[in-house]
């Protein structure tokens, strides 16, 4: 291959020999510099080298037409400076082009990997396709800023969302950038999520009155949907969670021992719910008995339905809850069994509950319970004070 000073003049005038292709013109001041010129005129820089498995290599620095000797002779000296430090440019620019964007690292890596070993993977596909992929999908994972992040929560908190619902993307994505950091995924210096700050929760802390519990019996004992009716009662009844019942089969019941075997809760772990009388006396005069495998299957699929929602929005609004959620039935049945005296241990025990500190929550008192609590105090002191006077 033909040397050549390769100076502006040079390279402008540098032509193709006929019968060849293509052809190199090697710098013969800075090594490994050349420019290589094709039959159609197209001219570019290269840089050669010797990687560090001392294998020869070249890498591609751009048209003649984009850049002047000068600038294509600073890259290829940066080249040789990378080099020399153990770097192997060649294979850092291939590394870039196999950085995924969003969207592919979701549905190629994360959601195959997730469906194996997290049961709740639906929830970050839908967290996912409502709210990451629409503001950041299209981005490279090198290209996903904390700025990115931020104007997503902002967004969303613009739109109506409740503070933890704002949150939960960012949780999310800060987990998934960690997995693509130890899986290895190139080109991620950061963690756009790590250091956002969060929006602050308030704790929703919802119970039923007995006014409003006697609306809602009354609003269940006339909806139309019975099925649906007799699960949300069951949920009063029972404090179980939503899937536990609308999932429960009938195989799992036993009426004699008063108990309803959950075989997969959201421990992870099989757990049993104790069924009080009224309870009991629900499920026994349930219809599905011995026509279905579940306790409350759809009259229109024949599987349960795990939503309820409509149902449900139907039932609070005649009675008069339309701030009620499905999952304040639970708070309610765990502050009943507190006002009335049950331990926080046992309230741990019904509710499935493997940390102590998440029945802490739910042991909501009422005013009167504090009151009559009080009182106790006022009593002792006084009986003391009492003593004290008689003794004298």
């Amino acid at each position: 291959m033909p040397h050549a000073n390769l100076t502006s003049k040079f390279v402008l005038s540098a032509v193709c020999p006929v019968g060849k292709s293509k052809i190199e013109y090697v710098d013969t001041n800075l090594e490994g510099f050349f420019i290589e010129v094709h039959i159609s005129g197209t001219k570019t820089f290269y840089q050669r080298y010797i990687d560090g498995h001392n294998r020869q290599r070249q890498i591609k620095i751009g048209r003649t037409n984009v850049l002047t000797v000068a600038d294509a002779r600073k890259r290829a000296i940066q080249i040789k400076a990378d080099v020399s430090l153990g770097n192997d440019p060649k294979q850092a620019k291939n590394a870039l082009r196999t950085i995924p964007t969003l969207n592919e690292f979701f549905h190629q890596r994360y959601l195959p990997y997730v469906k194996q070993s997290k049961r709740s993977w639906k929830t970050d596909e839908a967290v996912m396709r409502l709210h990451l992929l629409p503001a950041m999908g299209k981005f490279y994972l090198d290209e996903i800023t904390a700025q990115m992040v931020v104007k997503m929560m902002t967004d969303m908190r613009a739109g109506g969302y409740a503070s933890g619902t704002c949150n939960r993307p960012v949780i999310f994505l800060r987990y998934m950038f960690n997995l693509a950091s130890d899986w290895g995924i190139p080109g991620l210096e950061r963690n756009p999520a790590k250091k956002v700050p969060l929006f602050e929760e308030i704790p929703r802390q919802r119970f039923l009155s007995p006014f409003e519990m006697r609306a809602l019996i009354n609003a269940l004992k006339n909806d139309e949907n019975v099925q649906a009716a007799k699960a949300i009662e069951l949920l009063l009844l029972t404090g179980a969670r939503r899937n536990e019942i609308t999932q429960a089969r009938w195989e799992h019941i036993n009426l004699q021992q008063k108990t309803m075997l959950v075989p997969l809760s959201k421990s992870g772990k099989p757990r049993t719910i104790a069924l009080n009388k009224a309870a009991c006396h629900l499920i026994g005069k349930l219809p599905s008995h011995g026509e279905s495998p579940w306790l409350f299957p759809s009259p229109i699929t024949g599987r349960p339905s795990p939503a309820l929602y409509y149902p449900w929005v139907r039932i609070r609004k005649r009675a008069g809850l339309t701030n009620l959620r499905l999952h304040d039935l639970r708070h309610s049945y765990a502050s009943n069994l507190v006002n009335g005296g049950v331990s926080l241990y046992v309230v741990q025990q019904l509710l499935g509950h493997t940390n102590p500190r998440t029945t802490q929550r739910y042991a909501h008192l009422e005013q009167e319970t504090l009151v009559k609590a009080a009182e106790v105090a006022a009593e002792t002191l006084k009986r003391a004070v009492d003593q004290r006077q008689t003794s004298l």
